[in-house]
């Protein structure tokens, strides 16, 4: 069935509150609009500043229509925004902190949005991941400061972080996984290949990605959903293309017509377009628009013209980068019977971390994992005092099972639905009374494998069907007895890496979750260790922290791919090293482990990308520091968004 959208007021392009809060409990999205192709060029020089602003559809070749004009005459310093709303930035001539935005959808002047915190920053760049939106690097001789805002409010910027180096005339990309953000080249002295990265959303300085084919400053770019094209420059017409979330040089691409520099670049994610400028040596202002396919290595070709020759001028486009709509998330809402509605309907978004000692606890915590912050109170859970109980995360429902109390070791397996903040309501019991048992689910069927029964180690695997309230029954067996173990998944496969059988264990085994029977080896960590930590998305696997060799805590991060059975590579390291209730909650782009004690019990929580290597940064902190033997687990992990 094809999905329905609510109408929007066009000449405000706001949705109904009613009709975004349907479709948020539908679909999981904002409501779609049928097109991300439409670009905005703003400002620019030909040669004095001018508030034009032109417009046309990158997916259909031909020249640009006026879209309406600037507040002021400037050359802006960057463009940014959403799928709805296009934001210009500061700009020079006169020098401006003016933040003004337009609708996509309505043709028009710019109305105020705040202010940037800087009054001159311009001859940068600046882009956004649809929630959040930066620009930073300009001026002459150059700056290390980064602005940002938040889109969908009106307000001032903020400092965000700085540059690596005092720059202008940088080349800035994002990539539609909405993480990461670039600035490529530019002068800081003299003119520089280095590109710089940082994690849109976490303020902090940029790190060091690696070099451009060429030094140059003033170079078109733009973006597709993993790629950046930096091209042009005072000097040259190399295409560069780099793919962000994998730290490296770049690679030669192609060519524009010609020599230019000082132009701007849009994309739909799927046709990329560079436009304006000037040519170098010789000055002449340019009109040119021209287009590639970022899929395949080539020249650009004629597209059309803009509305007037220009240079300096920025530029957006509603679905650059990948950008759709259906990636947009609405902002996290809460009823007044305690309803959760979460980024993305829920689904991929919520981490949940229950129980623990240190002291012993009945807390249920929760966070949005694509929004750094602290934990909050979800509920409790039926009994305190729990330590060593395990997590399963299915798509809309978390199940506790195991663990200690006051009254002794428990067999009980309680749940919750993640839609729905509260307490914990029954659910059933596990095969037998046990502790620190390892969890691995698809979107079907859930795990609990080995532990610690009162009397010995365990082997046992048992399961139980996630949407089915009732017992857990006998799955087979895991290749070695053993406790605290760690466990990952993807849609198919279940993995169980470390833990204590008695010593410290290096092993890693795995299950078809669809098929009863025993485990198979499937390779070996790093350093044998337990009472680690372990998320996944639907291709990869991370196992973080831990004991061992004992008696020592580990801050290291092994990752597998889950689909290929073989040894875990080190990814990278925790900022603390910490063990026991470190328990990991993932969506498809990020993991975030939470609370473990370091030695003793931790609030701490911090996160990783998981398809780029790396060390984790802080995301927040729980409500509490009752996470030694805790659980933890997520809607979104192993692909279940």
């Amino acid at each position: 069935m094809a999905n329905s959208y609510p109408r929007r007021d066009q000449a405000s392009g706001i949705w109904k509150i009613n009709q975004i809060t349907k479709n948020i409990k539908d679909q999981g999205t904002y409501p779609q609009t049928s097109s991300q192709n439409t670009a905005i060029y703003s400002g620019g020089a030909t040669p004095s500043s001018t508030v034009t602003m032109d417009t046309f559809q990158i997916n259909t070749a031909g020249n640009a229509v006026d879209f309406g004009d600037l507040v002021a005459a400037i050359r802006p310093t960057a463009n940014a925004g959403d799928f709805i709303r296009c934001i210009i930035c500061g700009g020079a001539d006169p020098d401006v902190n003016t933040i003004q935005y337009v609708n996509y959808a309505s043709k028009g002047n710019t109305a105020d949005f705040g202010d940037d915190q800087n009054t001159n920053q311009w001859k940068g760049g600046g882009g956004s991941n649809g929630t959040r939106s930066l620009w930073g690097a300009g001026t002459t001789p150059g700056t290390t400061n980064i602005s940002s805002i938040i889109v969908q409010t009106l307000g001032n910027a903020v400092d965000y972080g700085d540059l690596t180096t005092a720059t202008y005339g940088q080349a800035f990309g994002t990539n539609g996984n909405n993480i990461f953000a670039s600035w490529s080249g530019g002068n800081d002295g003299s003119n520089t290949n280095r590109i710089e990265t940082k994690d849109i959303t976490s303020s902090g300085n940029n790190t060091d990605f690696g070099d451009l084919t060429v030094s140059y400053r003033y170079r078109y770019a733009t973006n597709s959903a993993t790629k950046n094209f930096i091209a042009g420059g005072e000097g040259t017409t190399v295409i560069d293309v780099f793919t962000l979330g994998s730290k490296g040089n770049s690679v030669d691409f192609g060519d524009i017509t010609t020599a230019k520099s000082k132009g701007s670049g849009v994309s739909n994610g799927v046709t990329g377009v560079y436009g304006g400028g000037d040519t170098h040596p010789g000055g002449a202002l340019q009109n040119v628009i021209e287009s590639f396919t970022m899929s395949t290595f080539g020249n650009t070709s004629d597209f059309g013209d803009l509305t007037a020759a220009r240079q300096l001028l920025s530029s957006n486009s509603n679905g650059h980068g990948g950008l759709q709509e259906q990636s947009q998330r609405a902002p996290e809402l809460y009823s007044p019977t305690g309803t959760v509605v979460p980024r993305g309907g829920g689904v991929g978004q919520i981490g949940l971390q229950a129980g623990g000692e240190s002291p012993s606890s009945s807390n249920i915590d929760f966070i949005t994992i694509s929004t750094l912050g602290n934990g909050q109170k979800f509920g409790d859970l039926i009994v305190a005092s729990f330590d060593g109980i395990s997590c399963l995360g299915g798509t809309t429902r978390a199940l506790f099972g195991g663990g200690a109390q006051p009254s002794g070791w428990s067999d009980r397996i309680m749940y919750v639905t993640f839609a729905t903040k509260g307490n914990a309501a029954d659910y059933g019991d596990l095969t037998t009374a046990m502790r620190e048992p390892a969890p691995v689910n698809n979107t079907t069927r859930g795990i609990y494998c080995g532990g610690n029964t009162p009397s010995d180690l365990s082997n046992i695997m048992q399961y139980v069907t996630m949407a089915t309230l009732g017992n857990a029954t006998d799955f087979g067996d895991l290749s070695v007895a053993r406790k605290k173990a760690a466990g990952v998944s993807s849609t198919t496969r279940g993995c169980v890496g470390g833990g204590e059988s008695p010593s410290d264990s290096n092993v890693i085994d795995y299950v078809t979750i669809s098929s009863t029977g025993n485990a198979q080896d499937f390779g070996d960590l790093t350093v044998g260790r337990a009472a680690l930590g372990g998320s996944s998305s639907s291709t990869r696997g991370l196992f973080a922290g831990g004991v061992g060799p004992s008696p020592s805590l580990s801050n290291v991060i092994d990752y597998i791919t889950i689909g290929s059975t073989g040894n875990a590579t080190d990814f990278g390291d925790l900022t603390v090293a910490r063990k026991g209730g470190l328990n990991g909650a993932s969506n498809s782009i990020r993991c975030v482990f939470m609370g473990g004690a370091d030695p003793s019990a931790t609030n701490v929580m911090d996160y990783v990308t998981i398809a780029a290597t790396g060390n984790a940064v802080d995301f927040g902190d729980l409500t509490y520091s009752a996470t030694s033997g805790g659980g933890g687990n997520s809607n979104g992990h192993g692909g279940l968004s």
